[in-house]
């Protein structure tokens, strides 16, 4: 069954991140093409993490933990621009401000082949979860997030492990 996100057109990119051509989701994700997302770390004021749990319909890491929001870039698009989209269009909110780029991490086998882009934002806003995007989702402390990556690291996404310990280490957490 091929669904409607399986025929957006992404940007496909080199290993310098360099887009060198386009072509549909389903065709990158089938021939393991290196392309672009974003994932979203959002803390309330209290300091903790939104987890959201992914609907059971998504195509890869169905029903996982996952990083609060996240995304492929559009053709065309810029990581920024992905970064507030994805923050709108997943969890009801808007970034106007306060969005923090912190580190890039280069598309490998553990990224499904993206160049991911990483971003942290507080708010005091309720997050409104997309029921299409995603299952559930709430805050955590972060040490409940050390301690349910530990107790079973298979019920988050590949993508959020790398992610939750760069920005550890980031953090001078881990």
């Amino acid at each position: 069954m091929i669904t409607d996100n399986q025929l957006e057109l992404l940007d496909v990119v080199n290993e310098r991140d360099e887009v060198v051509a386009q072509a549909t989701r389903g065709e990158i994700h089938r021939r393991g093409l290196m392309h672009r997302a974003v994932h979203i770390f959002v803390f309330n004021p209290a300091g903790e993490l939104y987890l959201q749990k992914r609907s059971q319909t998504k195509d890869r890491f169905p029903g996982c933990y996952d990083s609060s929001a996240s995304g492929h870039l559009d053709a065309g698009e810029s990581y920024d621009a992905c970064a507030r989209r994805e923050l709108r269009e997943e969890l009801g909110l808007e970034a106007d401000a306060g969005l923090m780029w912190l580190f890039k991490l280069p598309a490998s086998a553990e990224t499904g082949w993206e160049h991911v882009a990483f971003y942290t934002w507080q708010t005091g806003a309720t997050p409104r979860p997309n029921p299409r995007e995603i299952e559930s989702g709430r805050f955590h402390t972060l040490a409940e997030v050390v301690a349910m990556v530990q107790a079973n690291p298979r019920q988050f996404a590949d993508a959020f492990l790398k992610l939750f310990h760069h920005f550890s280490r980031a953090m001078g957490r881990g």
